[in-house]
């Protein structure tokens, strides 16, 4: 008798376990943690390194990194930008994916300059894209959307303002700030390149905007 119980005890396990691992490669995303929702990304408008507009339209439907550098850095945008390199190149060939980066200097980095950036780094800009505009709304989107400096900062005057974050953003499909990386940490850049696999996945049925800019 006891060995009977055993065996269907076991059998039992092992039939849950099997639809366990059904149901993972069934639904993508399946029995994985899901990444917290950290903020929502707000209306934005830029101008990309070809003079077009950029908005949050544009990157609907995509999982997206975003950043905040200069062309002109000495110290550490040139390593974060290898670092974002190597994430272009796992992913360059994704179709839901994109680079969003944003110059913290305006005044310097206009589209023409940010075009020979872009073309000194062998990107294709329609996947990775660099963006320039007003530096206060630059610098709210790194502090209101992407968390990615002290929103307090913005109290201060614009014009006595710069900038200078090692961070990245991971956003997910529609609009939301799922993850923050230190974009010169080799262990959270190749966290980044597994979080945007796993966003890729996710199924997000939720929809963007409410009446009231981003719905919840």
């Amino acid at each position: 008798m006891r060995r009977k119980l055993i065996f269907y005890v076991a059998f039992f396990v092992v039939l849950v376990i099997a639809f366990y691992v059904a149901l993972t490669q069934v639904i993508p995303g399946y029995g994985e943690v899901k990444l917290p929702v950290v903020n929502r990304v707000q209306p934005f408008s830029f101008t990309n390194q070809d003079g077009q507009l950029v908005t949050e339209r544009h990157l609907e439907g995509k999982v997206y990194v975003a950043e905040f550098f200069f062309t002109t850095c000495p110290s550490i945008c040139p390593m974060l930008n290898t670092n974002m390199k190597k994430v272009y190149d796992v992913y360059k060939d994704e179709p839901g994916f994109m680079i969003l980066s944003h110059t913290v200097d305006p005044d310097t980095d206009n589209p023409a300059r940010l075009k020979f950036y872009a073309d000194s780094m062998q990107v294709n800009t329609q996947k990775w894209v660099f963006v320039t505009g007003r530096k206060d709304s630059l610098y709210q989107a790194a502090r209101n959307s992407y968390l990615l400096d002290d929103p307090k900062n913005n109290l201060q005057s614009i014009n006595d303002q710069f900038l200078h974050t090692q961070f990245f953003a991971l956003v997910d499909r529609i609009g939301r700030v799922r993850k923050i990386y230190d974009g010169l940490k080799k262990d959270e850049v190749e966290e980044l390149k597994e979080d945007i696999r796993r966003l890729l996945k996710e199924r997000n049925t939720q929809e963007r905007f409410s009446n009231n800019m981003f719905g919840s």
